[in-house]
């Protein structure tokens, strides 16, 4: 029942014949940022509570040690562990919205690059899909040939066609607009945590000492 709809041929046409031409469309670099992108839909996201609980340990020895005798607390989040030492190092609370955009940034650059290859990926999956079927239609023997080769050359063109469509719209696009999808939620739940943590430093009642920049524009 399921054999028809099975056809290697049409297959190898669509999928490696789209992934080749997005490599070339887009580049090396820019595919491998969307392999990440793809990879990282299945990792686990970022955490909030885990992160609050974590640099509540931070805000609690800043209110018993202060800036100066507290220690940065590294929880395995590269955002938040540098933003830890710069709290700690430069003990300047405004500085964390600095590094904290320049982090935001690149995950973004990074997202909306992965969201373009897979954007290009779901545009040429049809074409190949139209390539197969010409392919198909080329093999088609002449008025002389046998139905049973006919019906096989008709029955690939459509397939192909069909396996186009399926990749654009059930794979390629929805894996991009998953990719977009984390990207926000990631970003949203990155600037609660953010929010969270400078109140709760603010809360301390432990005003750190004035950096050099802060101090000249006091």
């Amino acid at each position: 029942m399921f054999q028809p709809w099975f056809d290697p041929e049409a297959i190898a046409i669509v999928l490696f014949g789209t992934l080749a031409a997005t490599v070339l469309r887009c580049g090396i670099a820019d595919s491998r940022i969307a392999l990440v992108g793809l990879r990282n839909l299945f990792d686990r996201p970022f955490d909030v509570p885990q992160a609050k609980a974590e640099l509540a340990v931070q805000i609690r020895e800043i209110a018993n040690d202060g800036f100066i005798r507290a220690e940065p607390r590294h929880f395995g989040d590269n955002e938040f562990d540098s933003l830890s030492d710069l709290i700690i190092n430069q003990r300047s609370i405004q500085s964390l919205h600095g590094e904290h955009a320049k982090f935001k940034l690149a995950r973004l650059t990074h997202s909306q690059t992965a969201m373009r290859v897979f954007e290009s990926a779901a545009e040429l999956a049809p074409v190949f899909g139209l390539a197969g079927t010409l392919v198909a239609l080329a093999q088609a023997p002449g008025s002389g040939g046998q139905d049973s080769s006919l019906v096989g050359a008709i029955a690939m063109a459509v397939i192909t066609t069909l396996y186009g469509l399926v990749a654009a719209n059930f794979i390629f696009a929805p894996l991009g607009s998953a990719i977009a999808r984390r990207s926000r939620r990631e970003e949203q739940d990155r600037d609660e945590v953010l929010a969270w943590l400078e109140q709760g430093i603010r809360q301390t009642g432990v005003a750190p000492p004035h950096t050099d920049g802060e101090r000249e524009a006091a």
